[in-house]
This record gives C-alpha cells, sequence and structure tokens, in this order.
C-alpha cells in the first residue's frame, strides 16, 4: 500500500476545520455515494504506518475494482483529529465527484486513477509505460 505523504501541511489544504463530523461520518457518506452509483463496497479502513496515515475504500462498480487511498497530511498545529477530519471529508467530495463525473464520462474514466490493476496497485501507483503493459492491447493499440 502507497501512503506516500505529500509535503503540504493540513491547514493549507481545503476543508481544514470545516467540520466537526467524525472521519466515520464522512466515510459513510461516501459509501453512500458508490453505492447509489450501483457500486458494492468491498473493504474500508484507516491505515497507519512510520510513512503516514490514511483512509481507504476498495469498491466495485461496472465490473472493475477501484481502490482509494486518501492520506492524512500532517498538521503544523498538531490537531490531528482535524486533519482526520479534513482528510475523510476530502475522500467524501472526491468519490462524489467522480459518480458525478461518472454519468457524463463513464465509470473507468472518472475513477481511473483508482482503477486496480491485476497486480494490486492503483493506475495512479504505476509508471506510463508500466500502465501501458497493463491495459489490454484492444485499447493501447492506438497508444503505442
Amino acid at each position: 500500500m502507497n501512503l506516500q505523504q505529500p509535503t503540504t501541511n493540513a491547514e493549507d489544504v481545503n476543508y481544514w476545520q470545516t467540520s466537526k463530523s467524525s472521519p466515520d461520518t464522512w466515510v459513510e457518506r461516501a459509501k453512500k455515494e458508490i453505492l447509489r452509483a450501483g457500486g458494492q463496497v468491498l473493504a474500508e479502513g484507516f491505515v497507519s504506518d512510520p510513512r503516514g496515515t490514511a483512509f481507504m475504500l476498495a469498491f466495485t462498480l461496472e465490473g472493475d475494482n477501484f481502490k482509494m487511498i486518501w492520506p492524512v497530511l500532517e498538521p503544523k498545529t498538531g490537531n490531528l483529529k482535524a486533519a482526520r477530519i479534513q482528510a475523510a471529508t476530502a475522500l467524501y467530495h472526491e468519490v462524489k465527484a467522480a459518480c458525478v463525473k461518472a454519468k457524463f464520462l463513464g465509470t473507468r474514466a472518472a475513477f481511473f486513477a483508482y482503477l486496480q490493476l491485476p497486480d494490486g496497485r492503483t493506475a495512479f501507483q504505476v509508471s506510463t509505460p508500466e500502465l501501458l503493459d497493463a491495459m489490454p492491447r484492444m485499447l493501447t493499440a492506438s497508444i503505442k
């Protein structure tokens, strides 16, 4: 699992201290959006290791598997509770926006960065050459 932390501080990003709802509430809201879109939530969790902490949602939509790993940004002030709420809030808004986007562009296009490849990594975790090798030949024939 990739928990590579961005260098941005939590206080410098949207949704900082804009909600008092718990992270669990925001994750539940995200799961409801996935269900409303016809998907099935396979797993959820809060992950912590020496590289950082993150929320994770794994789900299926229209036959594809997706995995979203959303980092909790490091707060300058040490307010980890607010940083966790912020991350869960941002995760919810990403899911909601992608569900709307899917209505216009299709599920795979809307959630492409989170598409889970056969080796378990997501599309955003691999380099362009690796991604092209992992895609079915008929999808990449005009690209190569």
